[in-house]
């Protein structure tokens, strides 16, 4: 299945280019469906790549920005709250070399969590891209009239009905309080 926004590059022909990233208007709405924003008005990455020898093939380094403008729904009045994001990006894209067996444990190095690997001889920066958005979107973003639709519903706020609300009406003692 292809993504919604993908860029294939040859790892074979990317060393030390520039590349700008833009979905079209149908790419950022299959998006928006993705990720269950309202809409993405603006998504751009900025990125320069680098590449390596590697077993298996080539390690492919890309460094740059991200930069949105997203429209996203509140998680309690789901009133429209615009949102921009511009966050640093960095992707290892590293062949696949090894196969694991299903229920085999592997260690990992720090640096190893960070690696995307590829088969053949093409990375879709896109998708890197996109998921990196995804990653940038806060899940509980709530807005002006977040409070006002807790009390309409019948909900308290989240101090209302955590683990310490029980504490927040003792009084502590000391000086005669």
């Amino acid at each position: 299945m292809t993504p919604e926004f993908s860029r294939l590059f040859d790892v074979r022909q990317i060393q030390g280019k520039h590349v700008t990233l833009t979905p079209n208007e149908a790419e950022r709405a299959a998006l928006a469906v993705r990720f269950g924003l309202v809409r993405i008005d603006t998504l751009v990455a900025e990125l320069d790549l680098a590449t390596a020898d590697r077993d298996g093939g080539f390690l492919v380094e890309a460094r740059g920005t991200l930069a949105a403008a997203i429209i996203q729904p509140c998680a309690v009045s789901a009133e429209d709250l615009p949102v921009t994001i511009d966050e640093p990006l960095f992707f290892r894209f590293v062949p696949r070399i090894t196969e694991y067996e299903p229920d085999e444990e592997i260690e990992l190095t720090a640096d190893e969590l960070d690696e995307i690997e590829y088969d053949g001889t093409h990375i879709d920066l896109a998708e890197a891209v996109a998921q990196s958005l995804a990653l940038a979107i806060d899940p509980f973003l709530t807005g002006p009239e977040a409070d006002a639709a807790r009390k309409a519903a019948g909900i308290g706020t989240p101090e209302d009905s955590g683990p310490f609300a029980a504490l927040k009406g003792l009084k502590l003692g000391g000086n005669g309080d």
